[in-house]
């Protein structure tokens, strides 16, 4: 014997087990008849019920759900009997209005409340020059800032909805005829095949759907700009939206791309490549100083220079321990503000990082726990370390200095460049939906080197990236586009 569909009847007192559900009975004041009125609280904007609602409830007369239907001026609205449906849509924030109590078929009217934050300006990718909108954590807001930047019919949204309890929306945009099929799909068939009970965040998704899912690498960008978003769907690449999120997820990507600021983009190409230069130097040094020290001082001393020689056995002379555990020591208190700080509230967290590196810092090397060398490479390690513009991969950076360091210790600098081999074997191996992560190195594609240590002029951007093989390659003419064309010619 197969149990029995659930009824409407029973979804209903099924909800009803809940306080915020309400069931109340209204009367029409023409037609005397009553109306059975059920919803959920605070999922509905009482303001839409009674300016909207209401009124035509009350004094439009009618004899059946059409009458009411064609009386109220709310589109989203439509009869149903379907039990899932109707539950559906009563958490989503619809009326479900009846006849009668027990009737199985009633009028669904979207009455849902929204509360979102305001646009405010991008806080983690913070640009002095360009615009200052970021995205918020509503689904409809984003689409709406992206299809302001680019009004065009073939910007085509894909929605789906992930998660058995959270059942969040999530929308795959990209360009029709740019972005590559092959990439289209791969996303929305790792979307389609995701099993999660609940989705808070797109960083679940980036989680979830990364080609390797253990690598420290993030193999998925994400922004919070709507312009550099906007930017790379004209490249041709795929966004990720996830309601609920204020950061956008665009792939495939390159590890070039995660030391790109779209700052860059709004300077001239001399300086935009000056200041991405020193962002790559910048991130080399954070990584490798401190092993370096450890290195040297343990195996190849021989390498320093005399004169700074006498310095780092001046300031080590009274130093307890080896080299690791003061490298260890020093790094381990820089990582421990660092979470302070981030953690504790705005003002106080401040507070913390400043104070703390100062006293700490002084009082560890007067100790004598650690040298004065060593706190200012430190220092100026974690300092680089902050020029990354992306926060994901500046974790990465900060969890790739501690084995360098193991290995430093066990072998010098030749550990360093053992590591270092690893390191590179498991980004040769990395993709980024299926596209290689080290591009345009490996594979070689020396034309996209265009836009990836330095940037050219725009003028000489003519082509999409050839790793995103997009269907329409060709951006503009490029041979108009260095034209210079004076008014009186």
């Amino acid at each position: 014997m197969t149990d029995s569909p659930p009824s409407v009847w029973a979804t209903l007192q099924t909800l009803g087990s809940s306080t915020d559900f309400q069931t109340k009975v209204y009367r029409n004041g023409i037609s005397g008849r009553y109306l059975w009125v059920s919803y959920i609280e605070p999922m509905i904007s009482m303001e839409t019920v009674v300016r909207s609602i209401f009124p035509y409830l009350f004094h439009c007369p009618f004899s059946s759900l059409e009458d009411i239907h064609r009386a109220l001026p709310i589109d989203d609205a439509y009869i149903s009997s379907d039990p899932n449906h109707v539950k559906e849509k009563l958490l989503e924030g619809y009326l479900f209005i009846r006849l009668h109590e027990t009737d199985e078929t009633g009028l669904l009217v979207k009455a849902q409340k929204t509360l979102e934050r305001t646009l405010t300006i991008p806080e983690v990718e913070f640009s002095v020059v360009g615009p200052k909108e970021s995205f918020i954590e509503s689904l409809e807001t984003n689409l709406f800032l992206l299809r302001k930047r680019i009004p065009i019919d073939r910007l085509t949204v894909k929605m789906t909805t992930v998660g058995t309890l959270s059942k969040t929306k999530i929308a795959v945009v990209y360009i029709d005829g740019i972005a590559n099929p092959d990439n289209v799909r791969t996303v929305l068939q790792r979307i389609e095949q995701v099993e999660f009970d609940e989705m808070i965040d797109s960083s679940y998704i980036v989680q979830i759907i990364s080609d390797n899912r253990h690598s420290p690498f993030p193999q998925l960008l994400d922004t919070e700009r709507p312009d550099r978003v906007a930017a790379v769907l004209a490249e041709g690449k795929v966004a990720i939206m996830v309601d609920g999120s204020p950061h956008v997820l665009i792939g495939p990507t390159t590890l070039v791309e995660f030391f790109s600021s779209f700052e860059d983009y709004f300077l001239n190409w001399t300086i935009a490549s000056f200041f991405r230069l020193i962002r790559l130097f910048s991130v080399t040094f954070s990584i490798l100083i401190t092993p370096i020290y450890v290195a040297t001082l343990n195996y190849h001393y021989e390498l320093i220079p005399k004169d700074l020689l006498g310095t780092l056995i001046t300031s080590r002379r009274e130093i307890p321990f080896p080299p690791i555990l003061e490298v260890l020591f020093l790094e381990l208190t820089i990582e421990l503000l660092r979470e302070a700080g981030a953690r504790l509230p705005t003002k106080v967290g401040q507070t913390i990082g400043i104070v703390g590196g100062i006293v700490i810092g002084t009082a560890s090397v007067e100790a004598g726990l650690t040298s004065n060398v060593l706190l200012i490479l430190v220092a100026l390690a974690a300092l680089a370390s902050f020029t990354t513009p992306v926060y994901k991969i500046g974790n990465t950076i900060r969890l790739m200095r501690f084995p360098f360091i193991l290995f430093a210790e066990m072998w010098g600098l030749l550990g360093v460049a053992f590591c270092f081999c690893i390191v590179m074997t498991h980004l040769l191996y990395l993709t980024s939906l299926g596209r290689p992560f080290l591009a345009p190195l490996y594979p070689p594609r020396w034309r996209d080197l265009k836009d990836a240590f330095i940037r050219l002029p725009f003028t000489s951007q003519s082509k999409r990236p050839e790793t995103l093989r997009t269907e329409q390659p060709i951006r503009f003419d490029e041979k108009k586009a260095k034209q210079k064309r004076d008014i009186d010619e």
